[in-house]
């Protein structure tokens, strides 16, 4: 039986042996998760990544036994054991009884999903004393975890190696995508000079007993923090990704405060466990393992995002999730190259469009056009002309907001991975040109507004012959005047930031000069 046949079943109220109402049902990359009110069952997807084997049902099952036997150390009430799934011929069910045991599933006591970590962080309710009773459960929990020579192993140079460099391998497709080529090269080299540099540390952390089997997972949805916390989901299916430096661990939820814009928290976190345990020299090895944490959340996320069983929402998710994690493992190694973010705008016909599609068929460069954006909010087709009143309906201010709202969203994703983008839209405001540069200044990019402008006669020659063609560009002569009287010059204050190109005479000379201002400003390599 195929894993998305059997969760169906394991959605009917009547296939559990116990009084269920409702059901939610949850997915990572690897795990089916369905909540019942009082149970969550976990059930693993018959997946095959190298680093974890689901693929055979003794494997599956295995693993969840072990998972079981692993989250008994810190959790060991929440998890109640391991059940089979069973099929008769015609139903799905769980638990004991007829049938033939199609699956396995890790049977939990389901816990107040308000009191998972992010969800406490994102109301505010996170407090340092929350996070000193974490370290007060941890700093015993790894005193007392399995330490010896079969551990140990995992903490040498060339087992953590193997573990980077298996990163790096698994995420080369994504170059270009999710991450830049700059990017990829710069945090391998980086990763692969802190090793050369640091062989003497590594090895003290071994001989001091620092290598143990650790949780292997420590990250915020993975607490509930409840009075005292209550950590769960540790990683079972891998030896070499659970046992190690336990600097590994509190890096991770360092990194996971971080990434949610708790770096305040994420420092009086490591600063309490350094106190609590005396492991000074954790604070060495910190940025080393927030990076290495990092870029395995990026690489999570990216094969989420492959999963056929997502949804397209969903998997953009995931997608804007590994270009976040990718960024954050870059600004971890102290690269600070800027993307770039060239807004082509102007009236329409003047050109705008064709350039970006340029930089986009020849340089490789992710365009977000405004058109298109906001007839996606709108629900409406690409290619559909719309004719309304200027300034209303689906080019109202309202709309107006919303779609240079989301597509400046759109561009902070791609500039956290590093990836060169380049803007698509009128702009014709002062106030909408400001969230562009808001934008720019958060994800860290340099901004360029290229303003694209002709003789209105030719423009007027461009929109007659685009409106016999589909297109996604709704603008018509008859609005062009109206949309003239409405554009803002360049505020003063930011005028340094804007460009002005004439796109009349040869297309290719147009597109050399901006190509050849873009390169001599550092946005554009050099072929």
């Amino acid at each position: 039986m195929d894993h998305v046949t059997m969760i169906d079943g394991l959605l009917d109220p009547e296939a559990y042996p116990h009084p269920v109402d409702d059901i939610v049902h949850l997915q990572t990359h690897i795990s089916s998760i369905l909540l019942t009110g009082s149970r969550a069952y976990k059930i693993k997807k018959p997946v095959d990544f190298g680093f974890l084997n689901f693929s055979t049902l003794d494997l599956r099952e295995l693993n969840c036994r072990r998972e079981v036997e692993l989250n008994g150390r810190l959790a060991p009430d929440m998890y109640l054991g391991v059940e089979p799934v069973r099929f008769d011929g015609e139903r799905v069910t769980l638990g004991a009884g007829d049938g033939e045991i199609v699956d396995w599933a890790v049977a939990m006591k389901q816990l107040d999903g308000d009191r998972l970590g992010v969800g406490v962080l994102e109301r505010g309710e996170l407090t340092p004393d929350q996070l000193a009773d974490l370290v007060d459960i941890l700093v015993p929990f790894y005193r007392n975890a399995r330490r010896g020579p079969d551990v140990d192993v995992y903490g040498e140079v060339e087992a953590i190696k193997f573990n980077t460099d298996e990163n790096f391998v698994q995420t080369e497709s994504y170059i270009g995508k999710l991450i830049s080529r700059d990017r990829f090269d710069h945090i391998r080299d980086w990763t692969n000079r802190f090793f050369a540099e640091h062989e003497e540390l590594f090895a003290r952390r071994i001989s001091e007993g620092r290598i143990r089997e650790c949780h292997g997972d420590l990250h915020l949805d993975n607490i509930f923090f409840y009075d005292p916390p209550v950590v769960f989901d540790c990683i079972e299916f891998n030896d070499r990704l659970s046992c190690g430096d336990v600097a590994m661990d509190i890096g991770f939820l360092a990194m996971d405060l971080d990434a949610r814009g708790r770096s305040d928290l994420s420092r009086y976190f490591v600063d309490r466990f350094i106190e609590a345990s005396g492991d000074e020299d954790l604070r060495k090895l910190l940025e080393f393992y927030k990076t290495y944490r990092a870029y395995v959340r990026a690489k999570v996320a990216a094969f989420t995002s492959d999963d056929p069983n997502l949804n397209e929402v969903e998997k953009r998710r995931n997608r804007n999730a590994a270009r976040h994690s990718f960024g954050l493992a870059y600004s971890y190694t102290g690269g600070t190259a800027r993307p770039p973010l060239v807004v082509f705008y102007g009236l329409m016909g003047t050109g705008k469009s064709s350039l970006a599609r340029y930089l986009r068929e020849e340089y490789g460069w992710h365009v977000i056009s405004t058109d298109v954006v906001r007839k996606q909010i709108a629900g409406i087709g690409q290619a559909t002309r719309v004719w309304v009143p200027y300034g209303t309906g689906l080019y109202s201010e309202e709309m107006n907001e919303l779609t240079y709202g989301e597509s400046c969203r759109r561009a902070g994703s791609l500039l956290d991975a590093g990836l060169p983008v380049a803007m698509d839209g009128a702009f014709k405001t002062n106030e909408q040109r400001q969230v562009v540069i808001d934008t720019a200044r958060a994800h860290g990019a340099d901004v360029l507004f290229v303003q694209t402008v002709c003789d209105p006669e030719a423009q007027r020659q461009r929109l007659e012959a685009r409106q016999v063609y589909d297109t996604h560009s709704d603008g018509r002569i008859e609005l062009m005047e109206r949309q003239r009287r409405e554009f803002d010059p360049p505020a003063p204050d930011v005028a340094h930031l804007f460009e002005e190109f004439s796109t009349e005479g040869e297309v290719n000379e147009t597109r050399a000069r901006v190509v050849s201002h873009l390169q001599n400003r550092g946005m554009l390599d050099r072929r």
